[in-house]
Order: C-alpha cells, then structure tokens, then sequence
C-alpha cells in the first residue's frame, strides 16, 4: 500500500518520503516496524501544506483513523497545520485488479480563531 499512496501523492505534485521505520526488538535479532508518532507511515509537503498519511487497506481505515484520534501527537500535528488522511487501498473488481484509493480526513488542519 506505501507505494501505491507514494505513486498517488507524487502525481499531486508532493514531495513524499517514507517516514515508518524498523526497530530492533534486542530479541534474536527481530524487528518491529514503528509508525512516525506511532500514526504516520508518510509524510507529504507541498507549498500548500503538510499532510500526514496512515496508508492501509480499506478495510482497516476506521481502525487506524481511530488510533489517530487517540493519539496525543494529533492536536500538536494539527496545531502546526498539519492535515491527516488514511488511504484505504481496495480492488472493486476483485484480487488482481486495479487498485482503488479511498482517502479519509481524520484530522483537517486547525483553522484560526477555532476553538
């Protein structure tokens, strides 16, 4: 799903990287994969903004919007103007079709003088 948001958000004229990481676990050498704030596999600026992106399949969007909500990086991403989106990534034609991006706002930026 990451490079399919990257290939869509470049297209936007993004610049986008990856910003999800690998972390040693010290258990035998494995790993566990860790999310920007624990809610970002990518960053995207552009002159109009920054946008966070949890990207996954659609079908886990409302659980990952939800761990967004929760989290106490939110309110300081979205005083900074941030904008926070999940892409659900799905094929309606079915397995080895064309994938398909739902987008969702999770969080839009603050707007000044909201309360």
């Amino acid at each position: 799903m990451t490079a399919l948001s990257l290939d869509h958000l470049r297209s936007l004229g993004y610049l986008v990287d990856v910003v999800e990481r690998w972390v040693p676990t010290g258990a035998g050498g494995a790993r566990v994969r860790r999310d920007l704030f624990g809610i970002l596999d990518l960053v995207a600026v552009r002159e109009d903004g920054t946008l966070g992106v949890q990207t996954t399949t659609k079908g886990q969007t409302s659980t990952r919007a939800r761990k967004i909500a929760k989290s106490a990086a939110t309110p300081i991403l979205l005083a900074c103007g941030w904008r926070i989106v999940v892409h659900g990534w799905w094929q309606p034609n079915g397995f080895g079709t064309r994938w398909v991006l739902d987008e969702f706002d999770v969080a839009p930026p603050q707007q000044d003088g909201a309360a």
